[in-house]
Formats: C-alpha cells, sequence, structure tokens
C-alpha cells in the first residue's frame, strides 16, 4: 500500500485534465466504467463496514468522486456537443435504459433525479447534521464515563488513550460528514444542470452545424443526454446511498446486513402471521392467487424454520451453560487473579450504591477522581487507582476502607439525610441523630432535607453524605500516602522532571542515590504531610548532602530544611505571631547522648520512665495549645528534631514537629510553654 498516495494524486490529476483536455470515446468509456466500480465499491464497503470508523476517510472520498464524476460528465458533454459521439457506454444506456423509448427513458432518469435529491440525499443530510450535534454535545459526558472507568480500575491507562482517541475521531468523523453530505447534493443539482445543457445545446448544435432536422437532432440528442445524465446518476446515487449508510449505521459490532437479516427474520410468530394475511389475499379473486398463495406458504414454512431454530439453540444454550459448570467445577482454579492486591479500596452496603451510580444521579465516581486531583496539588503524590466496590456483607448504609487489602477505617452514613456540625458558635442547637463525623471524629448531628436551611441558618457546618465520605477517604489516603509511594511511582516522578532537568537527575540518580533511597526520603516527606511537589528543590538539596551521608533519615531533615518556605507557609502565618511550644536543651540532650548508631541507622535507647515523662510533659504542654485553638506545634533544634519525632510519634499522631531551620525568617513566633521534666 506504499503507492497508493501516488494513485489518488494520478486519480486527482486525471479530474483536473478532463476538465481541460478533450478526450476520446474510447477513453471516456474506460473511465465511466471505472467511475460505476468505484461507486460499487464504496457502495458495499460501506454496507458490510461493522463501525462507521472503519470509513474514516469517508468525507474526504466523497470529495474526490464527485470531482472525478463531474469531470466525466464535462467530458462527455463536449463530445457530445462536438461530433454526438460520447462513447459506447453512454449510448447504450441511453438506448437500453429508455427501452428505445425517449419518453420513458426521460421519466426514468428524472425518477432518478427526485429519488436521489428529495429522498437519499435528504435524509442524509439531516441524520448527518443531528449526528454530528449529538456526537458533540455527547463527548463531556463520554470522558467522564472513561475517566470513571478508569479510577475505578475498570480499564487501564492505554485502554483509557485509546478510548478517547476514539471519541475524538467520532466527533471529528460526523462533523466532516456534516458538510460533506453537501457534495453528493450539489453534485446531483449539477448533474440535472447539465443535461437540460446537453439537450438544449446538442439540438441547436445538430440543427445549425450538422445539417439534422429537428426531428433527428431531438431523436439522437435525446438519448445521448439521457444517457450521459444516467452514467452519471447512477454511480452518484450508489454513492449517496453508502453516505445513507454511513450516517444510519447502529452497530458496532456487525455489519448492517447482518443486523437487519437478524432483526426482520428472527420471529416465527410474525412470519406465521404474514403467512396468512398473504394466503387470504391470494384467495380474493382481484389478486394474483398463485403469487400470493405461493408467498404466503414461504412465509409459513419460514416460520416454522425460525421456531425449530429458536427451540434448538434454547436447548444448546442451556446444554453450553451445563458445560460451563461443569468446567468450573472440574478446572484447576486459577490463583494468580488471586494475588492482585489493590492499594486503595472503598467497599460499601448495598445502600451506598445510588450514591456511586452515575445513572442514579450520584456523583461519588467524580468525586473520587477530584480526590486524586487534589492530593496531587496539595502534596505531588500520584494517589494509586481507587477502587469501588458494593460488599452485601455491608451493613446498607456502613462503608470501609482498605489499604493494600487491609481495612484501616470505617464509616456509616444516613441516606437522603445531612450531617450539621457544631463549629462552637451556633446561635441555637436543632435536634437530630446524634453521631460522630468520620475523619476527625467529632460530635455531630444526622438531619433531614427540611433542616437543613434552619441548622445552616443557625451557623451550623452541614454536609451531604457523598462529601462525607470523600473528606473521610482523602484523610485516610494522606495518612497512608507515604505507605502508597511505590518505587515505581518514584521513578515516574523521576521521569517527569527529568526532560528539564537532566543534568540534576543524571548527578543525582543514580551515582549518588538509589530510587529506593530516594523513595525513603520522599516518603518521610510524605508521612509528616510534607508536599514533595517541589522535587526540583528536593532532588537539589539530597546532590549537595548526599556526598557527605547516605542515612535517608538524615537527608530528610536537609530536604525539610530545603523547603522551609513551603514548611513555614503551611503552618505559620507571616502576618501574625504564632504560638508554639519548645523543647528543653536538658532533654534535647538526653535524646541526643541516647541516639545508638547502626548499619540500619540510628534508634533511641531511652529509658522507658524518661520516655514517659517526655511524653507527659508533651501533652500537658500541648493542651495550652489546644485549648486556645491552635496547632499542635512543637520547635525543636535542628539535630534532635527527627529522633523526638520519632520517641513522640507512637503516643501523640497529630504531633508537629519544626526544626528552628525550619521556619523562614519573617516568621514570628512566641513560646507559650517549654517541654521539660525533672531529674527527680
Amino acid at each position: 500500500m506504499k503507492g497508493m498516495d501516488v494513485v489518488v494524486g494520478i486519480y486527482l490529476m486525471i479530474a483536473v485534465v478532463f476538465f481541460i483536455v478533450p478526450i476520446p470515446s474510447a477513453l471516456l468509456d474506460v473511465f465511466i466504467t471505472m467511475n460505476l466500480i468505484i461507486a460499487m465499491i464504496i457502495l458495499f464497503t460501506s454496507l458490510y463496514a461493522k463501525e462507521t470508523l472503519e470509513m474514516s476517510s469517508f468525507p474526504t472520498i466523497l470529495l474526490f468522486t464527485t470531482i472525478f464524476r463531474i469531470s466525466l460528465n464535462i467530458s462527455s458533454t463536449r463530445l457530445i456537443l462536438l461530433n454526438g459521439n460520447p462513447g459506447m457506454v453512454v449510448q447504450a444506456f441511453g438506448s437500453f435504459v429508455g427501452g428505445g423509448s425517449l419518453v420513458v427513458g426521460g421519466i426514468i432518469f428524472v425518477v432518478l433525479v427526485i429519488v436521489q435529491m428529495l429522498v437519499i440525499n435528504k435524509g442524509s443530510e439531516r441524520v448527518s447534521e443531528v449526528t454530528a450535534r449529538f456526537t458533540l454535545d455527547a463527548m463531556p459526558g463520554k470522558q467522564m464515563a472513561i475517566d470513571a472507568d478508569l479510577n475505578t480500575g475498570a480499564i487501564t491507562d492505554a485502554e483509557a488513550k485509546i478510548r478517547r482517541e476514539k471519541i475524538q475521531e467520532e466527533s471529528a468523523f460526523f462533523g466532516s460528514m456534516d458538510g460533506a453530505t453537501k457534495y453528493v447534493k450539489g453534485d446531483a443539482v449539477a448533474g440535472l444542470i447539465i443535461t437540460l445543457i446537453n439537450l438544449v445545446g446538442g439540438i441547436v448544435t445538430g440543427v445549425t452545424m450538422q445539417g439534422l432536422t429537428m426531428s433527428e437532432a431531438l431523436n439522437t440528442y435525446t438519448i445521448l443526454t439521457i444517457g450521459d445524465g444516467l452514467v452519471s446518476q447512477i454511480p452518484s446515487m450508489l454513492i449517496s446511498l453508502a453516505t445513507g449508510i454511513i450516517v444510519t449505521k447502529a452497530s458496532k459490532s456487525e455489519n448492517i446486513g447482518s443486523i437487519m437479516v437478524g432483526q426482520l427474520f428472527h420471529i416465527p410468530k410474525v412470519m406465521y402471521m404474514v403467512g396468512v394475511v398473504m394466503i387470504l389475499l391470494g384467495l380474493i379473486p382481484a389478486f394474483p392467487t398463485l403469487v400470493y398463495l405461493g408467498f404466503g406458504l414461504v412465509m409459513i414454512v419460514l416460520g416454522r424454520v425460525l421456531s425449530a431454530e429458536v427451540e434448538t439453540g434454547a436447548i444448546e444454550q442451556e446444554v453450553q451453560e451445563e458445560e460451563i459448570q461443569a468446567d468450573e467445577i472440574r478446572r484447576h482454579e486459577n490463583v494468580n487473579s488471586l494475588l492482585q492486591v489493590d492499594p486503595i479500596e472503598l467497599e460499601f452496603g448495598y445502600g451506598i450504591i445510588p450514591l456511586a451510580d452515575v445513572n442514579q444521579g450520584g456523583d461519588l465516581l467524580d468525586r473520587v477522581v477530584m480526590i486524586r486531583r487534589q492530593i496531587a496539588l496539595e502534596l505531588g503524590a500520584v494517589v494509586p487507582i481507587i477502587r469501588l466496590r458494593d460488599n452485601i456483607q455491608l451493613n446498607p448504609n456502613q462503608y470501609i476502607i482498605k489499604i493494600k487489602g487491609i481495612q484501616v477505617s470505617e464509616g456509616e452514613i444516613l441516606f437522603d439525610h445531612y450531617m450539621a456540625m457544631n463549629p462552637g458558635y451556633v446561635e441555637e442547637e436543632i435536634t437530630g441523630i446524634p453521631t460522630f463525623e468520620p475523619s476527625f471524629h467529632l460530635p455531630a448531628l444526622w438531619i433531614t432535607e427540611g433542616q437543613r436551611e434552619r441548622a445552616e441558618s443557625f451557623g451550623y457546618t452541614v454536609v451531604d453524605p457523598p462529601s462525607i465520605i470523600a473528606t473521610h477517604l482523602t484523610e485516610i489516603i494522606k495518612v497512608h500516602l507515604d505507605e502508597l509511594l511505590t518505587r515505581q511511582d518514584v521513578q515516574n516522578l523521576i521521569d517527569n522532571i527529568k526532560e528539564a532537568n537532566s543534568t540534576l537527575v543524571e548527578d543525582l540518580v543514580p551515582k549518588q542515590l538509589g530510587v529506593g533511597e530516594i523513595q525513603k526520603v520522599l516518603q518521610n516527606l510524605l508521612k509528616e504531610g510534607i508536599s514533595i511537589r517541589d522535587l526540583v528543590t528536593i532532588f537539589e538539596t539530597l546532590a549537595d548532602y548526599a556526598p557527605t551521608t547516605r542515612d535517608t533519615d538524615v537527608l530528610t531533615e536537609y530536604a525539610r530544611q530545603g523547603l522551609k518556605r513551603a514548611i513555614s507557609s503551611r503552618y505559620f502565618s507571616g502576618n501574625e505571631m504564632t504560638s508554639v511550644v519548645t523543647l528543653d536543651p536538658q532533654i534535647e540532650q538526653n535524646i541526643m547522648n541516647s541516639v545508638k548508631q547502626t548499619e540500619q541507622g540510628a534508634y533511641i535507647s531511652l529509658d522507658p520512665e524518661v520516655t514517659k515523662k517526655i511524653i507527659s510533659a508533651t501533652e500537658h504542654e500541648l493542651s495550652k495549645l489546644e485549648n486556645a485553638g491552635k496547632m499542635p506545634i512543637v520547635v525543636t533544634s535542628p539535630i534532635v528534631r527527627m529522633y523526638y519525632k520519632k520517641l513522640t510519634g507512637d503516643y501523640i499522631k497529630d504531633l508537629i514537629v519544626i526544626s528552628y531551620n525550619e521556619i523562614d525568617s519573617n516568621i514570628e513566633l512566641q513560646s507559650v510553654g517549654m517541654v521539660t521534666i525533672n531529674d527527680n
């Protein structure tokens, strides 16, 4: 097929040449026949194409064939007017189709033109216009459906890309077809005008230049004109019919012939009824008895055959189902699929299904898409595909969240209710069903739709069930995002910045640090809620300090110091003073004295009693911040920050530990207490 572009170019060049250069009648016969062959090829290809996009070049084909057909029409017109000899094909069509009668030939030609213009072309034009409009209107919905399937794991990224490309191709195709149908319509009009010119011009030429009588000229040029019109209009009608088939094609898995026959001739009862009607009509004396009785018997026999096929198909299907069940019992179970563990799963009872069903107005799938987008913008990590499943073993209104196949949290909602939370300054309390908000375990109330406006006017924060689930899922993902970050994810992040920062990446990976070591640093940052979106700064810092140490904990501290502007903007406000708690230097010294270095990393070997006192003192000082509605922040020296965080991490989950080197110079801090213990 490599030389086909040259063939197409020659095809168009011939059409252009025919507009200018006269050609002999014998050569015209060849090209008229070729034009008829091309029209039949287009018709039958359109008929048997299983999908419209198999004929994606159809608009261009319409343009090329229309130009070629008009060029042939002009060439035949030139020969008719010059010498009255446009070739054997034109004469044969004019004489044979009309049966030797000028009137019959003319009527047949007019009928063909009317059918093509008013029936086929008009219908195809309207269908193309409507299809193009609906295809373009449906694009956003189809795109959202693809995103939903992608997020639920129903399809892969590659399959989603293919489906998106297919949607774009369909919209481009039907948009082009909307305009391309005008070619066929214009071609029919042009053919009709050229035919009238041939008739009038031929008669005038025959009488004035060839010395024919009016009767002879009328007879000769009418036959030639009808023949010329037919050899042009018949291929045009075939292509118009192909256009109608393409734009009305309903199936994407079978050709139109199989669909039509399968849908018309598959109900035995219909065949019986038609057969009986035909037999009754055949018994009426005015109708041809033999023809109607014959067709009636044929329809009854066809109904009997279809009935037998339906019964046989039902038996075969039943046997096949039994064989499949038997094979399922006999075959060795393929356990490979059971080994797959989804990174994140959201399972819910059947009462929550409407929230995830798009057909019932649910938007939970769209919210899942937004969760991945939100976390990517906020923390710089790509969240894995979130699998949504219904689980009949759960309570109807219950849902659970799993990380790597293990349940980590759960919640329960009331469908058609709203959750109202008191932010602490409501004007008047309302009644409802007591509950707890699942993300932060805050006291709340379930209220009805009718109470919503009243609760909001009183100052309550009111959220709907999908928002509750989405918020809970978001918080759980943030907490476990560090363990969800795989080496492959890190490699993808490296590849994303490599093009614009090739020198940095080549200097760092793998010369100084491996992907696994970078993964540990990024996991440490995510574990404390630090965004890794600014990978360039993180990698620059790692490249600076990796030559001196490969301890990932120490490198994490350096990376945090490189991100001090981002950390400061996250926890502190530049416009007002921030209250914090500091750490007693004596405690810092005790912690550093207890640090033991090993090949696997550093650990703290503090006396359990001392640890207990430090935790107790920390909780006591943090209560001052909590009572004032402030974030629990402890500021330490850089060298002790990570050890103090490890020491308190298992006891105080939400504690924020920041070193002095991670605070921007324009931040004003106020110490409201110091974590200290008595030596006694």
